[in-house]
């Protein structure tokens, strides 16, 4: 078997005092190593520093020679190592990991991690917390720099969530390891990096939060009125049935709102929206919900290029249904909604020919009528699905 020729080697706060003897040795049979600036310091070698932007090209362009990489803790968590790990084989590479900071915040704390959401936030927006922070929630979070923690304040205070506990941990498992608390809607506190944030929403109010499960209110999208209704939208997405990781199709996307409950449940989507200024609804509800690695607005009319689009595992058509465009649909989960008889007509006979589902919605909201109130009825919604 051929000896590894790669070494990813996880280094903490505390340099080479903390590696393991293994570790050591690796590093010490190295004949190129590559690191971050801050890495190279902490170990006392002058070698090679990542390029910027990251790439590992020139790491590879060294492979069969013996090469360690110097990374963050444990290197498969937020770290390199997986992305050293895809671009070559299982037998080029060994890894030797010393605790993450995730980890070392969890021992800081007393907190038991399979009980805490750990999130990556140095590379990502503080909008991937909305599905997380609730209370009684907890998480901890990797930060960008020593000015990201007020931000995250900031943010958690403009999202009614100011009774977080924050606990800031700077430089964890080195000599400079500093830990400190404080509300996020007191937060006053200057930071230095490496750092991390741990949120505990034990003192935030019943109902903070985002809610769980099928059906936010509308006013939780930006729209033109152009949306799935709530009620509606529940209904749609327990047909639809999300499952984590499947790709879902929204064709006349609106607002995006299916889409959205569809990755917040775990599935990635493409919103397709013939609009400009829809598209444009779309991408903002994309930004406000941290929906960028999991879900995209593509400006066009339906099925001009579906051909061009990953295969689905389920589609929804809630605006622009017709036979030129469900002849064109893949093999998938599919849920079409109506609201017009011509459309209606059109689901009445695909339940005819090809099965499925079909049913109709109606609901009625109580609203004033003079000093009292009354039955205000939607309209009708007939729904055609097929698992």
């Amino acid at each position: 078997m051929v000896e590894p020729w790669l070494s990813i080697i996880g280094l903490g706060e505390d340099g080479p005092d903390g590696l393991p003897a293994a570790s050591r040795q690796a590093l010490q049979d190295a004949e190129i190593v590559f690191g971050a600036p801050r890495h190279l310091t902490l170990a006392g070698i002058a070698g090679r520093a990542w390029p910027v932007p990251f790439d590992i090209a020139p790491l590879l362009a060294l492979r069969g020679q013996r090469v360690a990489a110097l990374v963050s803790g444990d290197p498969f968590w937020h770290g390199a190592g997986g992305t050293l790990a895809d671009a070559v084989t299982p037998g080029e590479w060994r890894a030797f990991p010393v605790p993450g900071t995730f980890s070392l915040a969890a021992a800081r704390l007393g907190w038991g991690l399979q009980d805490v959401t750990c999130i990556g936030l140095h590379a990502a927006p503080f909008a991937r917390l909305r599905p997380v922070m609730a209370r009684g929630a907890r998480a901890l979070c990797l930060l960008r720099d020593g000015d990201a923690p007020a931000a995250l304040a900031r943010w958690l205070v403009a999202q009614g969530l100011g009774a977080t506990q924050m606990t800031v941990l700077e430089a964890l498992g080195g000599p400079r390891e500093r830990v400190r608390h404080a509300r996020a809607d007191g937060f006053a506190l200057e930071c230095a990096a490496p750092v991390a944030v741990a949120l505990d929403g034990a003192d935030l109010p019943a109902g903070s939060g985002l809610p769980r499960g099928f059906g936010l209110p509308d006013d939780s999208f930006a729209h033109d009125g152009q949306i799935t209704k709530r009620v509606v939208r529940a209904m749609t997405l327990a047909a639809l049935a999300p499952r984590a990781g499947e790709l879902l199709w929204d064709i006349g996307g609106g607002s995006g709102s299916v889409s959205v409950e569809w990755c917040l449940n775990g599935g990635r989507a493409i919103a397709i929206e013939p609009r400009t200024d829809r598209i444009a609804n779309i991408r903002a509800n994309i930004a406000a919900f941290g929906l960028q690695d999991r879900m995209r607005a593509v400006h066009g009319d339906a099925p001009d290029f579906l051909h061009d689009l990953p295969r689905p595992d389920a589609i929804f058509v809630g605006g622009g249904a017709s036979e030129a465009v469900i002849d064109t649909l893949p093999d998938a989960r599919m849920v079409i909604n109506a609201v017009t008889l011509e459309t209606e007509a059109l689901l009445i006979a695909l339940h005819a020919r090809r099965g499925g589902t079909l049913t109709r919605l109606s609901v009625e909201e109580a609203t004033p009528l003079g000093r009292m109130r009354g039955w205000t009825p939607a309209r009708s919604v007939t729904q055609w699905s097929l698992p």
